[in-house]
């Protein structure tokens, strides 16, 4: 009974964030850094506030960096955060960038998530006032087609009265052909959706360090010789 409890306890103990590093940044592909534990990528189009996403979860002002000029995140920016690695990608999105720089940026994007097998999950961030944009739709598509778990994070929620917001939501869903549950609204302003949002970092964590089941006998493993009837 105690036993049962204790596991009980553990399950709903909330994840805690104690003390947020940066780490370093990478411009190219082997610049990339190997996580010794689970990495989590943040994306989304420039001036979504990653940045303030990010300071709201680390509980600092300043470990990421926040600009008034869309696009400034040019690196793939990596911080320690005890229990996992968190990657900050590239904006996408921005008009006033060249379109080499764009493609530069594209290609950073493709080099990155090319080593999918060392990413638990990806949190693309969307604008909860707007309906989203053609390059959040193509970066749907592309977790899809890689098969890479994610997350919608809706950012700026407490710009949105309760009402409207479930709206956004929902009609947000409806466009990206996700359900609901799918989407976690948010505010690095009042720390509204926070919760939610290390709840599902804690189940990604616990999801990666859970041994993997193989076959106990191979005799076990379905083999490509097998009839099928």
């Amino acid at each position: 009974m105690y036993e049962m409890n204790d596991k009980k306890e553990q399950r709903t103990t909330p994840l805690l964030i104690k003390n947020a590093t940066f780490i370093t940044s990478a411009a190219r592909a082997e610049q990339f850094i190997t996580p010794q534990k689970p990495m989590i990528a943040v994306c989304g189009k420039s001036n979504v506030g990653k940045s303030s996403f990010i300071n709201m979860l680390a509980n600092r002002k300043k470990l990421a960096k926040t600009s008034s000029e869309p696009g400034r995140t040019r690196l793939v920016n990596y911080f320690d955060f005890g229990e996992f690695i968190l990657a900050d990608l590239p904006g996408y999105g921005f008009a006033r960038v060249s379109k080499t720089e764009k493609e530069k940026w594209a290609k950073t994007l493709d080099a990155f998530f090319k080593n999918k097998d060392q990413i638990a999950h990806v949190f693309m961030l969307a604008d909860s006032r707007h309906d989203p944009t053609a390059d959040d739709v193509q970066m749907i598509e592309f977790l899809h087609y890689h098969t890479l778990p994610f997350t919608v994070v809706l950012t700026k929620a407490d710009k949105l009265s309760k009402m409207k917001l479930k709206e956004h939501i929902k009609a947000i869903a409806a466009d990206l052909y996700l359900g609901e549950k799918n989407l976690l609204a948010t505010s690095a302003e009042t720390g509204y959706g926070k919760a939610d949002v290390l709840q599902k970092i804690k189940e990604v964590i616990e999801f990666s360090n859970a041994p993997q089941t193989d076959f106990e006998d191979e005799d076990d493993a379905p083999g490509e010789d097998e009839e099928v009837e």
